[in-house]
């Protein structure tokens, strides 16, 4: 019962589950079922955005909202919270992959199901009860025939060949990268999926400022 109430209470929040998966002995944080949780669009920009975090003049709001709620719901369920910033540090990457909803694209970032390239995770609940998984998809990149995101980077910074980290920084510098900052990663907002999620530009605008201090 408890995934089950961990989806209902972690919908209050606008967080949903974005897949699960059996904890394994080296990941370290203990036995049973992690639930992975991202933001459930469209709203959840707009509900967190007028959250505590984003009013006191802090660093780091989203991440603080992201411990707060995630920290309780693990509590009200019997489970134990997990994130993929701080410390300790948890292969966010490779569990997601492990989902079954979660792939590498042709751009070597993860590609969700629901959320495209646009895909983040906020923090995970490890459940203590095993709850069977969904079937394993195919990738959704497959039958992408066009596979927009290989030539989607103005900059030519993020291509099928890697990331040219400081080349994507040296174009958010140019006037011709301000459309960047304001819209967000042109590779993200290539992907057909990530089209249709309902992320707003503004919060794209805030991670891209993160990012990009």
């Amino acid at each position: 019962m408890s995934l089950a109430a961990l989806r209902e209470r972690a919908s209050e929040h606008f967080l949903a589950d974005f897949g699960t998966l059996a904890s394994r002995t080296p990941d370290g944080i203990g036995e049973g079922t992690l639930v992975l949780l991202g933001p459930a669009e469209p709203g959840f920009w707009n509900h967190v955005k007028a959250q505590p975090e984003f009013v006191d003049g802090q660093p780091d709001p989203l991440d603080r909202w992201s411990r707060r709620i995630i920290d309780a719901l693990a509590v009200a369920v019997g489970g134990t919270a997990h994130f993929p910033f701080g410390e300790p540090l948890h292969p966010f990457f490779t569990w997601a992959m492990d989902t079954g909803r979660a792939w590498k694209s042709p751009v070597h970032l993860l590609v969700h199901e629901s959320a495209g390239l646009m895909v983040s995770y906020r923090g995970a609940v490890l459940l203590p009860e095993v709850h069977e998984p969904r079937p394993r998809r195919q990738s959704p990149c497959t039958a992408c025939t066009d596979k927009p995101c290989l030539t989607a980077c103005p900059a030519r910074a993020l291509t099928g060949h890697g990331y040219d980290l400081a080349a994507c920084h040296a174009y958010l510098d140019t006037d011709a990268g301000s459309t960047n900052l304001l819209r967000g990663c042109a590779v993200r907002r290539a992907c057909p999926i990530s089209e249709n999620y309902g992320r707003s530009e503004e919060q794209s605008a805030f991670h891209m400022k993160q990012f990009h201090k």
